[in-house]
């Protein structure tokens, strides 16, 4: 079995990302395990939060292992876990040391503005940047070589950004991760309805659009999230087109 853990930070293209894997014929995908277990913890409050708390395990430890160490042998031989970054608190992160972790960034200037239609009161917390560069720093100390993708390189350059991407995962780029029928997938979770508006009208990735007019009153937060972005930007798999 080879399990990859995606660790991305909100309103990036990790959903559409999941989409992408679920087309291939080796290999199984899964929502936000760990969201429950988040809710539960921080009680943070989410759209939806008391129908995630019912729908899930929200004991993130043996979610985990039960996911890692399933009791019957799976159909497919890879495993995709969608996280998000901020979801990994209060919980025994030694699992890591079984999975190949591969993270997905977006520049905060352009996140920022998006996240905080849902989390108006959006802290550093909420991005998961933070997260993400302490946890790059703990697995490259121990050995392990992270990939980073950035949302701007793998819209800009789809297949080239994925063919790399599943190089360094050592399993072989599949085409078909390129495109997916209109629409939910089974593997969504309960929140969908609340997050996924966008990606449940593609057909694959969309193309890059740079955004503008940031918001004056988020300047505070962009000054505490760049610092986090650049150095994980500095290490991301890079376009090679912009077709």
């Amino acid at each position: 079995m080879q399990f990859i853990c995606l660790w991305s930070g909100p309103r990036n293209v990790s959903t559409a990302l999941m989409y992408s894997f679920a087309q291939r014929d080796d290999t199984r995908v899964i929502d936000e395990p760990l969201y429950g277990h988040y809710l539960r913890v921080t009680a943070a409050a989410h759209p939806g939060r008391d129908q995630v708390m019912a729908a899930m395990n929200c004991d993130g430890n043996a979610v985990m292992q039960s996911l890692l160490h399933p009791v019957t042998a799976p159909t497919r031989p890879v495993l995709f876990m969608k996280h998000m970054a901020h979801h990994l608190v209060a919980i025994d992160t030694g699992f890591l040391d079984e999975t190949q972790n591969v993270f997905l960034i977006r520049d905060p200037a352009e996140m920022l503005p998006s996240l905080t239609i849902q989390l108006p009161h959006a802290t550093l917390a909420d991005t998961g940047l933070a997260v993400q560069s302490r946890l790059f720093d703990e697995l490259h100390s121990k050995g392990q070589q992270p990939a980073i993708l950035d949302s701007r390189e793998l819209l800009l350059d789809p297949k080239g950004v994925l063919t790399a991407l599943c190089k360094q995962l050592g399993i072989r780029f599949d085409p078909r991760m390129l495109s997916w029928p209109k629409g939910p997938i089974p593997e969504d979770g309960v929140w969908a309805k609340h997050w996924y508006h966008a990606v449940h009208q593609s057909t694959g990735f969309a193309g890059y659009e740079p955004k503008r007019d940031f918001p004056v009153r988020l300047r505070g937060l962009l000054g505490e999230c760049a610092p986090h972005y650049e150095k994980l930007f500095t290490h991301a798999i890079r376009a090679t087109t912009g077709d």
